[in-house]
């Protein structure tokens, strides 16, 4: 297996870690994410739900603001994995449109999301998930 393709494995099982802790009453719908920072070090989230919805936090910015808050600020890739709480995942789970502004505020077109069904993985591109950007450069 080439060491990126180990890489990634690793990041998805760190990822499966922390969906364990994902606090989800409302919709059931638990969500690991695992951060690759440039310097090799790794951050986790997972999904904390608010009974106000809008305050809820998805794994993915709980992950990068972790990440963030400890001076990080470069970053390769990210694995996501969900599903129904206490079962195994049955297919991708993809960053919302929030997650995927977030990515866009701290990594370029490169970055890589990393997603699972439980088989097999799929990996995306940002700039294939996210087209046309609005980033930190439109505001300059």
């Amino acid at each position: 297996m080439e060491q990126r393709e180990a890489l990634r494995l690793a990041l998805v099982e760190r990822a499966k870690e922390a969906r364990k802790n994902s606090y989800c009453p409302y919709s059931g719908f638990a969500v690991g994410a695992a951060l690759l920072c440039a310097d090799g070090s790794v951050y986790a989230g997972c999904n904390i739900e608010n009974a106000g919805f809008t305050a809820t936090c998805c794994a993915e910015r709980t992950a990068f603001f972790r990440a963030v808050n400890d001076g990080k600020r470069q970053f390769k890739a990210i694995a996501i994995v969900g599903g129904r709480k206490g079962q195994e995942p049955r297919e991708l789970c993809a960053p919302c449109g929030v997650c995927r502004q977030v990515m866009a505020e701290f990594c370029g077109p490169e970055f890589e999301i990393v997603m699972t069904d439980g088989k097999e993985l799929q990996v995306k591109k940002l700039e294939d998930l996210l087209p046309l950007a609005f980033g930190p450069g439109n505001l300059q």
